[in-house]
């Protein structure tokens, strides 16, 4: 009997390996498919993958640490660097000295950065929304609460 459910459970095993396995590829296929397009659509704009991210969290943020920025949107120290001085060069951003700690730098949307975000922002939207026709508003949130969950567990797991 115990060979019996051993070898029961390795096949069980097996499928939640195979399961899993098609998972991650389905994952990482639809991931490149939407972040492809996602990107064609923020260099339309004359803007980066980067600096589009680092401009929408100020734009929704508002001033917010250089440091956070970085962890925000998944971006190295150096890369984050190159990326603020870019968009500063462009007008699209200042560094601000924060009030409450000298050590900490703040970066801020300029008017011009606020004026272009206030037009891009909803169009690249509207466009993200057309990526997912097939999907309901329920559908959508799920799936959100569904990847939030895989995504803390997969951390959690280094």
């Amino acid at each position: 009997m115990p060979d019996y459910e051993q070898a029961q459970r390795a096949e069980e095993q097996a499928g939640d390996y195979q399961d899993s396995l098609k998972l991650f590829i389905v994952l990482s296929k639809a991931y490149r498919s939407l972040m492809d397009r996602a990107v064609k659509d923020m260099k339309q704009y004359g803007l980066t993958a980067s600096e589009f991210t680092i401009l929408e969290v100020l734009y929704h943020k508002g001033s917010y640490p250089l440091q956070q920025i970085g962890e925000k949107v998944l971006i190295t120290s150096g890369s984050m660097t190159y990326n603020i001085d870019k968009l500063e060069k462009r007008g699209l951003l200042k560094r601000v000295p924060s009030a409450s700690d000298r050590r900490v730098i703040l970066a801020e949307l300029t008017d011009a950065g606020r004026k272009l975000f206030d037009d891009i922002f909803p169009r690249h939207a509207a466009f993200v929304d057309s990526m997912m026709p097939g999907l309901t508003r329920e559908e959508k949130r799920v799936l959100t609460e569904q990847l939030k969950k895989l995504g803390k567990n997969a951390a959690g797991a280094l």
